[in-house]
């Protein structure tokens, strides 16, 4: 994909995230007291505005993530929606979410986070720079692969050789951007 059709999409997908209730970036230039209102909330207050999160942001507050993510950052966070979630072996998330497993949750959750801030401008710079594909570190401390795929679009790949696409990209939050991914990425 075009960075021209990356930036449609993120302005299209901007405008879908604030139909359903989310804050976007098309706000950031407005200098009132209504957009100060409306300024984008932290990571964890998008997501959780947002119902095609809910699982993400309850393994979150399992993990005990909600303090860092809702941090000064910035972070780059790879999202997975709920439907994402649903296409890991049954029994996943819930095992995952008990007390018991909040380690192995916390890798896993981490491993979708970057410090730092990187649009989708920065992203297709990057990829542009080293001919479509770059190994970015993530939070967790591994790496996972950005690349673009045969059709242009962007797609996660992580240690285990498992793709998932962006289907969403540059969502604002005050502290950082999502990217919103149609699977789980496993370190």
């Amino acid at each position: 994909m075009q960075l021209g059709k990356i930036i449609k999409t993120a302005l299209a997908g901007s405008a879908a995230f604030a139909a359903m209730g989310g804050v976007t970036l098309a706000h950031a230039g407005h200098h009132s007291e209504k957009a100060a209102k409306m300024a984008p909330a932290n990571i964890i207050g998008v997501a959780a505005s947002n119902e095609n999160f809910e699982t993400l942001v309850a393994a979150v507050k399992a993990a005990g993530l909600v303090e860092t993510l809702s941090g000064k950052g910035p972070f780059t966070v790879f999202a997975p929606t709920d439907d994402a979630f649903a296409k890991l072996p049954a029994g996943t998330v819930g095992e995952l979410v008990k007390p018991e497993n909040k380690d192995q949750l916390t890798s896993i959750l981490t491993y979708h986070v970057l410090a730092g801030k990187f649009d989708a401008k920065n992203v297709m710079s990057l990829l542009k720079a080293n001919n479509g594909s770059v190994f970015v570190e993530t939070v967790q401390g591994e790496k996972l692969n950005i690349r673009t795929d045969s059709h242009g679009a962007l797609t996660l790949i992580d240690n285990n050789g498992n793709k998932s696409k962006i289907i969403m990209t540059d969502v604002g939050a005050s502290n950082g951007v999502i990217h919103v991914i149609d699977k789980v990425v496993l370190p």
